[in-house]
């Protein structure tokens, strides 16, 4: 789907970052131990993978830093970015998908993997971080574009306690956005593709 994304749609869209590099419907997974497995995406209006050109950057920046990592996937959609993560050796990943029935798909997907550090929470992002927090050292931060909740998330993060001391946090907006983000996240890559704007951060201790 396009970014102009509906009201209760959490769901991310090749659309909005340029052509999708293969046939939708599949999620291939382009590193680490389920490398080159394919999975299906649940044929839901707007939902497709994040493409593989956006995730080959975000994990080539990423390096070795993902081995024994703790991850937060916020507005899942299809899980890709969480999956991802997982094939390449993060400890754990929380999947946070408000979508009950995406969430149940990702939670599928990750059965068929085999893939039994994935945990997935059918729930509103903005609810899950109002819970008492468990720091990660690696966010996922892609919300629904034209919605404001960029900011509010990133202020969430920060304050109560979600991110350990050097956490890395990856945030997609609209292009036309300039995020608000707290003063002691330094900007470390940014790129752009199409509708969006994807940017990784590298949080220092305040």
């Amino acid at each position: 789907m396009t970014r102009q994304r509906s009201p209760r749609s959490s769901s991310r869209s090749s659309a909005s970052h340029g052509a999708p590099s293969r046939q939708p419907g599949k999620l291939r997974i382009i590193g680490g131990d389920y490398r080159r497995r394919q999975l299906p995406v649940l044929d839901r209006p707007g939902l497709r993978p994040t493409p593989d050109r956006v995730r080959e950057a975000l994990f080539n920046w990423l390096g070795q830093q993902l081995y024994g990592q703790r991850v937060l996937d916020l507005f899942a959609g299809t899980g890709a970015l969480g999956i991802e993560a997982l094939s390449r050796g993060a400890i754990h990943v929380d999947f946070v998908e408000r979508d009950s029935t995406v969430a149940a798909h990702i939670t599928q997907n990750l059965a068929t993997l085999g893939a039994t550090r994935g945990y997935v929470t059918p729930r509103d992002a903005l609810l899950f971080l109002g819970q008492p927090a468990s720091p990660y050292d690696l966010v996922f931060l892609d919300p629904p574009f034209h919605q404001a909740l960029a900011a509010p998330c990133c202020s969430a993060l920060e304050q109560a306690g979600w991110l350990s001391a050097d956490a890395m946090i990856y945030l997609e907006t609209e292009r036309t956005l300039t995020p608000s983000v707290p003063a002691n996240w330094q900007l470390h890559r940014e790129t752009q593709a199409g509708e969006s704007t994807a940017r990784l951060y590298q949080r220092q201790t305040p």
